[in-house]
């Protein structure tokens, strides 16, 4: 079995070491100079392969020093009393979720099916030898920063070192419910598409996680010890169950697809199709306008469904949440003066909210796919008074499917406001409402403007550019860091309201300029 490890680890390090490469490659001073011959050289290879460890230590500490420190500390501000129950309470249903959306074992991959079907390794030995690996990762990873924001939390030492064993014991658990349900009934299970039923358990546990805490019911350590003690006794007779499945190869061929890995059809295929459905493609759909006006509605219309579904069910959901906020407001006078506190120190909190909901990046591809990978075969439209006034269009269109539910949105935080006991600046209802709409508004520019000077995808509608993919993580990082921020309501409203007309303007200058060198169809 440890060969068998050695082998497949040799096979993904191979795989990673040519995408670094390769994404070195595509920053674009470096582009120039790297030639392609370097694929063979040794030193090249040898500088991939000290990235690519790097890389793996820091997806054993790094990502949960992030998880436990943002998601699960980072939050300990919003609960005032008991922070020990609960950092317990967050992390216990966090990790229930957590198992069930990453398992590592039913993840299709590019490297497990070349492994099991192409290299034919033994599908058990494979499997079980990588599984073990990733359990062994999450205890490791974990452990230290358990204790150190456990302890911070107060939390007995003994519960800190349980906690990693927890959340690899929830993943055994889950993990074995999946193999003893396809043996049963033959149905596998891919985290890449979760069932219904398993997007309704996660939420389910989001809403526990976050809220009992929030109305002063938490897991005492005592409890979290039952708890845990039982999951890692379940978890090892688990174990069991996993070493001597003996249907591994029948499995991985149901869930190594065509549909789900990028073998003969890739992901991008895949979206394309789910896209192309969706499109109206009946005679009845036309425009009176006219140039580049006529062929953004046609494609606005066509794509509606895509465009204006998901903004509409986002709308809906912030109008019930909005209306669940203001009934609770109504009943609990302490959670009433917590949300006017919030509204009036904390709008830095929706910076991201907005960024999560916005559909910017989504329908820049769709664009892409449908559209420009077509037309950026022909020169006229790239030329700058082309891209200019498509550029144009595109914004006032992708401003208004991301202003349903920004205008809910703008409009439910004045109302939660007055009826939390209002304030004395009658103008903070107003800067509430612009600042929200100038959120969505930004970023529907930024997408868009990235897009076009850093278009990304190629032919195939993969995305190619290792610049396209910094700056949008880096455009998260920030988003992310506004839930720390606090700032009076007024004065960061105005610098956000600004801030994104400046923006707005600066990008139609930017795109005149540049688009015409750097929006085109990569290889």
């Amino acid at each position: 079995m440890f060969e068998t490890f050695i082998q497949s680890f040799r096979l993904r390090n191979a795989y990673k070491v040519n995408t670094v490469i390769y994404s070195i490659k595509q920053i674009p001073i470096i582009k120039r100079i790297l030639p392609d011959a370097l694929y063979k050289s040794k030193a090249l290879k040898i500088i991939g392969t000290i990235i690519s460890i790097i890389w793996e230590l820091c997806s054993i500490f790094l990502g949960k020093l992030i998880y436990v420190a943002a998601v699960i500390f980072g939050m300990m501000s919003l609960y005032e009393a008991n922070q020990t129950g609960a950092f317990i309470t967050i992390f216990t249903f966090l990790t229930i979720a957590g198992a069930m959306m990453n398992t590592y074992m039913f993840n299709p991959t590019k490297d497990k099916y070349y492994a099991m079907f192409i290299m034919r390794m033994d599908a058990k030995k494979y499997t079980l030898s990588n599984y073990t690996y990733s359990i062994i990762k999450v205890i490791i990873g974990f452990m230290p920063f358990t204790i150190l924001f456990g302890l911070m939390s107060n939390i007995n030492l003994g519960i800190c070192i349980l906690m990693p064993f927890y959340v690899a014991s929830a993943k055994i658990m889950f993990s074995t419910y999946s193999l003893w349900k396809y043996k049963k009934s033959g149905i596998t299970i891919n985290e890449n598409k979760p069932i219904k039923f398993i997007w309704g358990i996660v939420g389910i546990c989001l809403i526990l996680a976050y809220g009992l805490p929030y109305i002063g019911i938490t897991i005492p350590q005592l409890g979290f010890a039952i708890i845990g003690i039982l999951a890692v006794i379940i978890g090892l007779i688990c174990i069991w169950y996993i070493k001597n499945f003996d249907q591994y190869r029948e499995m991985y061929k149901e869930i190594l697809t065509d549909d789900n890995i990028n073998v003969q059809k890739n992901a991008q295929d895949i979206a394309k199709e789910n896209v192309h459905k969706q499109i109206d493609i009946s005679e009845g759909i036309t425009s009176n306008k006219k140039g580049f006006k006529y062929f953004n509605d046609l494609f606005v219309k066509r794509h509606s469904k895509i465009l204006l579904k998901s903004a509409k069910r986002t709308a809906a959901i912030s109008l019930f949440i909005i209306a669940i906020v203001i009934f609770a407001t109504q009943l609990n006078g302490e959670f009433r003066t917590k949300v006017n506190e919030l509204l009036m120190n904390s709008l830095p909190y929706f910076v991201f909210v907005m960024y999560l909901i916005n559909r910017g990046q989504v329908i820049t591809q769709a664009m892409f796919m449908n559209c420009d990978h077509s037309m950026l075969t022909y020169s006229f439209y790239k030329t700058p008074k082309s891209i200019l006034l498509l550029f144009k269009e595109r914004i006032k269109s992708i401003v208004f499917v991301n202003l349903l539910p920004a205008i809910v949105i703008g409009l439910g935080l004045p109302t939660i406001l007055y009826f939390t006991g209002g304030t004395d600046n009658i103008y903070n209802y107003l800067i509430l409402f612009v600042s929200i709409i100038s959120m969505s508004v930004f970023f529907s520019v930024h997408h868009l403007v990235l897009y076009y000077l850093l278009q990304p995808y190629n032919i195939s509608s993969e995305t190619k550019s290792t610049t396209y993919s910094i700056a949008s993580f880096l455009t998260y990082l920030v988003c992310y860091y506004m839930l720390q921020v606090k700032l009076p309501t007024t004065y960061f409203g105005i610098g956000t309201i600004l801030f994104a007309v400046l923006y707005s303007v600066v990008s139609l200058f930017i795109a005149y300029k540049l688009a015409p060198k750097t929006f085109r169809i990569r290889v």
